[in-house]
């Protein structure tokens, strides 16, 4: 039986380029630009679903696992909303920057080495952040399934990820790394990209119900991402664990 999702050459290629994390000019560049929509649609549906006040810190006591954390670049945001975090990453050196860059800013994050099915806890949390990782593992559905046991009842797993449409390949992969060079070429895998019915059924699968499902689009005048209706290449979704 498969108990491992981690693909390695994903990691080493990560790992290669970790100390760029930070930099919002570097080779991270476009998950800088990215943050922002993110923080707010998990921040704003968060707050909603669990009925929290709107404060300084509105997610104060919600526990959240970051999966696949990176450098920490929603683990910090999420921490300084109130959020209790664990960030892990299969990577040794994206947890070190992690964990450096935290004590930097006197952050109180629980940073591991990890993949879900090797995280050895018994604390279930109220939100999981799925972020752009789907499409770098191995063994997608037992990855979720692995995901889905670290989630309380009543629990909201936030996925985000690439289409799989001739849009996507042309945009995401010879637009953003060919031709634009926003990214490392080889970043990312057509193949690897995940319909979102085909996501939907999987999480179902594993006792997930979809709340929504929005399309995320680059302004390239504006510079900014922003929430659409056009889910043909990246798309955010909201699940709620029955």
């Amino acid at each position: 039986m498969k108990n491992n999702t981690i693909n390695k050459k994903e990691i080493e290629k990560f790992s290669k380029i970790a100390e760029e994390w930070w930099n919002p000019q570097g080779k991270f560049k476009p998950l800088h630009k990215f943050n922002p929509i993110r923080i707010s649609y998990i921040k704003n549906n968060i707050i909603s679903s669990l009925k929290l006040k709107n404060t300084k810190r509105p997610l104060e006591n919600v526990k959240i696992l970051d999966i696949g954390c990176g450098g920490g670049l929603l683990s910090e945001p999420m921490n300084r909303l109130g959020a209790n975090v664990v960030g892990i990453d299969a990577s040794e050196k994206n947890i070190k920057v992690a964990k450096l860059h935290a004590k930097k800013n006197n952050l109180n994050i629980d940073y591991r080495c990890a993949s879900p099915e090797k995280l050895y806890t018994k604390e279930k949390f109220d939100v999981i952040l799925n972020m752009e990782i789907i499409e770098h593992v191995d063994d997608v559905n037992f990855f979720l399934k692995s995901c889905s046991n670290l989630l309380k009842k009543n629990g909201i797993m936030f996925v985000a990820t690439l289409n799989k449409t001739l849009k996507s390949y042309l945009f995401a992969i010879i637009g953003a790394e060919y031709i634009l060079r926003w990214l490392p070429i080889g970043t990312h895998e057509w193949e690897k990209f995940i319909k979102p019915n085909d996501l939907v059924v999987m999480l179902k699968n594993q006792g997930l119900k979809l709340e929504s499902l929005d399309g995320m689009k680059f302004n390239l005048v504006r510079d900014e991402w922003s929430l659409s209706l056009d889910k043909s290449i990246n798309y955010i979704g909201k699940f709620i664990k029955n």
